[in-house]
């Protein structure tokens, strides 16, 4: 043992005895490899410039035939969890255990035990149907007395193993992907407990059980819902994030219960699909009442991005916007899978994503304030038999085969690939800014992105609502970053740097820019208007507002910026919207846009109008400049294209410019900087594009960098003078 070490969040920090601290973490499974292997694979770590080693402990390895539990190796090597964690600490390295109970890491039952699966426990979903994956309700009491079980030997091996008492761990993750299983397959959690618990959820909430069924009809009225129940489809989503709170909260105190304190807890949040992280904040939607507000607790981004381009940067940079927007002011950022290796994840060399990819996101999540990256997966392996065969074709632990892990930058055998190097060429230079950037905050602009957590309560949809599906592909097509992802990709390339706001609780200080849809909640619209009026600027994209999720008309924001919105216009193959804008946005000629919503201004005494953009067609505005009380707004409702002087001018026209500007020929960089709290400046500039690029870049419109030589897909950290 060593000395014991504190290890805490504050201030966004990641704190170990009282120092903040920038912890680069890789993956290695012990139950993948042999013993013999374990100490190469914690060397190739080290050498690559990690201070901390990251495992899942699936509880399906260590769960023996007859029930009992091996921790320590005494029926196979491979289960020697406790060998291997004191390995790692004899090598000088932390550990973030991942204990479960669910772990999927490809694993067979996601990682739990064959004997968990009794009556109750797997998940039941529409019209009374079994769940396609093995998925369980989480808060099944058959479920959660077997967990209990488990963490009753995990835990203690994890307690006398803290920092604080002188141990590797650093950090303990409480089950992971909660939720994922439940959003991808469209499946609630339906079995006859849930809806039971349901019931009385929503008589706490409302006085009664909705519709005054008896239980029978309730639970049919809900596993076979009739078309058109927004109502119904909405509450059962905010149902699910109440369960799922209540699921880590059980877990935190079953952990805290055996020894398990002193350390954070992490929750590892799912939601990215095909190269792109437009659903991710669906992770965040269904978990963050789980964690937010929650000492000693943080959450942490699981991101399959593959290359980082023009098209998705801005996905990765709203992902930890969004985050953050759901923290309080003590939990920091954190990447508990972030993806390493070459992406050839189906050994088909169907893709192969490029070395360069590592570098460009490790430096753009530690510019937005990551304190934690944990590299997944760093080393691959192999996947043991199961103890008792089960006729699937394989009977090893693991779906993948024998190997597992082929595209990680470590492979099975210990060879190491192209993104190997990479690796440790990136975190050489992140360690030569020694303590700097583990104590530094992001530098924004007057800018702040809207966030609505409930515009991402999309994962249910029962099979036979059109109407519910009809808006599910609305919102998908509106949130977040905006129509075609040109808001937020505009806002990142012409230089904005930004945080974001969730506007379910506050507003923000800033230009306010929301990606609008059709529907949104009256009490976040009111919020809206109230902002406006009382003097805030708000930069409105998309659609305005008609009506709240349960379907109820509803125009506050509307009524507040006199502005009476049409029906949506959409592009056919035969039908071209085009919209022509004001010069002062820079607009040079007409564009074709795939969607407009007409404006009608109101004549008012109190609010004033001013067309920025017309349907060519139609000539009815669709962009509208309003002075509301005493305040600004801009509202556009179309997807205009991303010409990125025309986001600056509109912006520049509510008074929020960048501070750092570039004479960059071709899209695709991405500057921001950061500083300490004792003024410590350091500017982060990356190019994406696939093309070299020489630029001077602007503070305030004064050089600070000039003819900086930035090739195709690289980065550059520089340091600055003092923050103003």
């Amino acid at each position: 043992m060593s000395d014991p070490r504190s290890v805490r969040l504050s201030r966004r920090r990641l704190m170990v005895d009282g120092k903040p601290v920038l912890m680069l973490s890789g993956e290695v499974h012990y139950f993948r490899l042999s013993r013999a292997d374990w100490a190469s694979r914690l060397a190739l770590l080290i050498d690559a410039g990690c201070d901390a080693v990251a495992t899942y402990i699936p509880w399906l390895v260590h769960e023996l035939p007859d029930g009992s539990i091996d921790l320590a190796g005494r029926t196979s090597a491979y289960r020697d969890v406790a060998g291997f964690l004191d390995l790692a600490a004899a090598k000088g390295l932390s550990v973030i255990a991942r204990p479960g109970p669910f772990v999927m890491a490809e694993l067979k039952n996601e990682g739990l035990p064959f004997s968990v699966y009794q009556p109750g426990v797997a998940s039941v979903g529409w019209d009374a149907a079994p769940a396609p994956t093995r998925d369980v309700d989480y808060l099944a009491p058959a479920y959660l007395e077997s967990v209990k079980r488990w963490y009753g030997e995990v835990m203690p091996m994890l307690a006398s193993r803290l920092a604080p008492r002188g141990g590797p761990v650093v950090a303990v993750q409480l089950d992971n992907e909660v939720g994922m299983l439940s959003w991808v397959t469209n499946t609630p959690d339906l079995t006859d407990a849930a809806l039971d618990d349901f019931a009385v959820w929503a008589r706490d909430r409302y006085g009664t059980r909705p519709f005054g069924l008896d239980v029978e009809e309730w639970r049919a009225g809900v596993r076979s819902p009739g078309a058109g129940s927004l109502a119904l489809h909405h509450e059962l989503s905010a149902f699910q994030r109440d369960r799922y709170a209540r699921y880590f909260a059980f877990l935190r105190a079953e952990a805290e219960s055996h020894g398990v304190a002193g350390v954070p807890f992490l929750v590892n949040l799912h939601g990215t699909g095909e190269g792109r992280g437009r659903t991710f904040p669906i992770g965040i939607s269904q978990l963050y009442p789980s964690y937010s507000g929650q000492p000693a607790m943080t959450s942490g981004s699981d991101h399959y991005l593959g290359d980082l381009t023009v098209e998705n940067v801005a996905d990765l940079y709203v992902m930890n916007a969004f985050m953050a927007a759901v923290h309080d002011a003590d939990q920091p950022l954190t990447s508990l899978e972030f993806e390493a290796g070459l992406g050839d994840y189906g050994e088909d060399l169907s893709r192969q994503v490029p070395p360069s990819a590592l570098a460009l996101k490790t430096r753009l999540c530690v510019a937005q304030g990551n304190r934690l990256l944990n590299y997944y997966l760093f080393a691959g392996g192999h996947n043991p038999l199961l103890d008792v065969p089960v006729g699937d074709g394989n009977d090893r632990i693991a779906f993948t085969g024998e190997r597992h892990g082929f595209t990680a930058p470590v492979g099975p055998e210990g060879q190491l690939n192209p993104s190997y190097p990479v690796l440790a060429e990136t975190l050489a230079e992140l360690r030569s800014y020694g303590d700097l950037l583990a104590d530094m905050d992001e530098e924004y602009d007057d800018v702040v992105l809207g966030f609505v957590p409930d515009h991402y309560l999309t994962e249910y949809c029962h099979p036979a609502d059109p109407v519910r599906r009809a808006m599910v592909a609305e919102l998908e097509r509106f949130r977040g970053m905006g129509l075609r992802d040109v808001l937020a990709r505009s806002l990142l390339l012409a230089g904005f740097s930004f945080p974001a706001v969730n506007l379910q609780t506050e507003v923000a200080t800033r230009v306010l820019c929301l990606a609008s849809t059709p529907t949104l909640a009256a009490d976040v619209q009111q919020r809206l208007a109230d902002f406006v009026l009382t003097g805030g600027r708000l930069l409105l994209t998309g659609a305005l507002p008609t009506r709240t999720p349960d379907g109820t008309p509803c125009t506050l924001l509307a009524d507040a910026l006199a502005l009476t919105p049409g029906d949506l216009v959409n592009g056919t193959p035969h039908y071209f919207p085009s919209v022509r804008a004001a010069a002062w946005t820079t607009a040079t000629a007409e564009v074709r846009v795939g969607v407009l919503q007409p404006l009608t201004p109101a004549e008012s005494s109190t609010v004033t109008h001013e067309t920025f953009a017309t349907d060519v067609a139609t000539g009815t505005p669709v962009g509208v400049e309003v002075k509301a009380g005493a305040g600004h707004a801009a509202v556009l409702t179309c997807d205009y294209p991303a010409h990125l002087p025309f986001w600056t001018a509109l912006l520049a026209r509510l008074g929020a410019r960048p501070r750092h500007t570039h004479d960059a020929t071709a899209p695709g960089i991405v500057i921001t900087s950061t500083a300490t709290p004792t003024g410590t400046r350091l500017l982060h500039a990356l190019n994406v594009s696939p093309v070299d690029q020489s630029l001077t870049i602007c503070h305030d419109g004064k050089p600070v960098v000039e003819a900086l030589e930035l090739p195709a897909r690289s980065g550059r950290i520089l340091r600055l003078g003092s923050a103003e």
